[in-house]
């Protein structure tokens, strides 16, 4: 397979023209492009290289720098508020004079008929495939209307002071584009819909390509783009992007082999790494039918039985032991009873009070994927996974292997649904980035098709300190009531904690500007070829 994929994107290589000073090649991990009609899949890779370069949102992140966790900034809104006699209600002011790639206006009609593409099923322009991936993203919403042309007003089932970061991912397209293609967003997909970003859609072709090319009417001029043209491509085995970056077909690789990194360094390629929001985990499948996962000592059992040194020596340190969802130092981390390390003996005995032993060792299948967005190197890092722990605690798993996007549909999938194969447990990585994001993987009301629990967890004492982060407005406040639910996402795991990813990336000397913020996507704008 990985001598197919080296051979064919060499072809296709081949028959690429002279590249303009300017333009960046770029190698992703997904086996297709991400969707182009505004609402890219393949997780937040597609939105890194499809969504905010080309499509944005009412908020947007500060990409720009490192010390801290992305911050948000104004976006297509020029500023927000949680209204004061209702704080279910968000008003968003939008900015003036921008329009979409189509020269189209960008103003409340258009946020309005975004709004019912995603959550109205009776509009003719609704999209169920970019539907489901906001639902999922913004469960908590739950009405919109204009109140003028450059204001619009979003309510909420709760008050919610996280909400614009939710916002941050509901991405607003041209609705010229699906007028253009005949209300046919099949065609809208071929051609590429029309954004408001720094970056336009110039051309469109399925699992090979997307040619990006620079927006020189965007209406950030200080945030204007260098390059010329961006080229994204699929290639999801890391053998063959490494083969590509060495061979001079691309300019920049998502996470290359760890074993290749020294390699590249010493031939002179650039690696990037930094710490970003980002775990690779196991998620439990806790509501199945007969699933061992409802007994929370085998939860934590396996939290002790893994070797989480070992794999970040097998990724070259590209990765640092996850002990929680957020990261050890992080200061909303809290002081949980639970402090996870190898500890094969405490894990074992763990398993045994809950019925599992030599004689009848826990079994159970995972569902991975060959490779996608934030997986990191999947197949060896849970090959090492099934070895480490049959041997630390007797533990017996098998995979099931799938595709990147088929195994992001399964997170929304019901407990027991045929699609899973009898998993007990799905391989996907997650953000840490913000409490809504804790919202969507945790809260009782994110359980599918509602949000990402897919677990179906739930804890009173989660649910009791989640409702009082949401109610605040203090710093203080929500900070508090933050570390007293990431105790019980440690001492209640609805996940085995396995790493944090270290981001890292390959690129060519050629490629100048680029800054690795703590975030899981990037700005774009800021790179330039030498």
């Amino acid at each position: 397979m990985a001598a197919f994929a080296i051979a064919a994107f060499a072809m296709a290589g081949a028959a690429e023209p002279v590249r303009a000073q300017g333009t960046l090649r770029l190698a992703m991990t997904s086996s297709d492009i991400p969707t182009t009609t505004g609402m890219p899949n393949n997780g937040f890779e597609g939105m890194r290289f499809l969504g905010y370069p080309v499509f944005e949102s009412l908020v947007l992140w500060d990409l720009t720098t490192t010390d801290r966790l992305a911050p948000l900034r104004p976006g297509l809104a020029e500023r927000w508020e949680q209204v004061a006699e209702d704080p279910k209600t968000w008003r968003f002011h939008l900015r003036r004079g921008v329009t979409f790639h189509d020269g189209t206006p960008f103003d409340a009609d258009a946020v309005i008929w975004n709004l019912e593409r995603y959550f109205n099923k009776e509009s003719a322009q609704f999209e169920p495939p970019a539907a489901g991936i906001v639902r999922a993203r913004a469960p908590i919403m739950t009405g919109y209307r204009k109140i003028d042309d450059m204001t619009v007003a979003i309510t909420t089932a709760s008050p919610a002071s996280y909400f614009p970061y939710m916002t941050a991912l509901i991405l607003l397209s041209s609705p010229a584009s699906f007028e253009k293609a005949g209300r046919d967003w099949a065609k809208v997909g071929t051609q590429g819909s029309a954004g408001t970003g720094p970056f336009k859609i110039a051309s469109v072709a399925p699992r090979e390509r997307v040619e990006l090319v620079r927006h020189d009417g965007y209406w950030d001029q200080a945030k204007k783009a260098k390059l010329d043209k961006v080229i994204l491509q699929p290639i999801p085995e890391a053998n063959a992007r490494l083969a590509a970056l060495r061979s001079g077909q691309v300019d920049w690789i998502e996470v290359p082999p760890a074993d290749g990194i020294p390699s590249l360094k010493q031939a002179g390629f650039a690696i990037t790494t930094g710490s970003y929001p980002h775990v690779w985990p196991w998620f439990y499948n806790i509501g199945a039918t007969n699933s061992p996962f409802r007994d929370v000592r085998v939860r934590q059992a396996l939290n002790y039985c893994v070797d989480r040194d070992s794999i970040v020596a097998l990724l070259n340190g590209t990765a640092e032991p996850a002990i929680g969802w957020l990261k050890a130092s992080d200061p909303d981390f809290g002081k949980p009873v639970n402090r996870y390390r190898f500890d094969p003996a405490k894990g074992k005995a763990l398993l045994a009070e809950a019925g599992f032993t030599a004689q009848k060792p826990l079994s159970f299948k995972v569902m991975i994927s060959t490779s996608g967005s934030g997986q990191m190197s999947p197949l060896p890092m849970n090959e090492f996974m099934q070895a480490s722990l049959k041997e630390a605690c007797g533990v017996e798993v098998d995979f099931v292997v799938t595709e990147w996007q088929v195994l992001l549909n399964n997170m929304r999938a019901l407990p027991d649904a045929p699609a899973l194969n009898g998993a007990m447990s799905l391989n996907i990585s997650s953000p840490s980035s913000d409490p809504s994001v804790m919202a969507r993987y945790f809260a009782a009301a994110g359980v599918p098709p509602n949000g990402f629990n897919f677990a179906q967890w739930k804890d009173d004492a989660f649910e009791a300190a989640f409702a009082r982060l949401a109610a605040a407005v203090d710093p203080k406040v929500v900070a508090e009531a933050t570390a007293v639910a990431h105790e019980r996402l440690v001492d209640n795991p609805p996940w085995l904690y396995i790493v944090h990813d270290l981001n890292p990336r390959a690129m060519s000397s050629k490629v100048k500007g680029f800054v690795s913020p703590q975030s899981w996507f990037v700005d774009l704008t800021l790179v330039s070829m030498r």
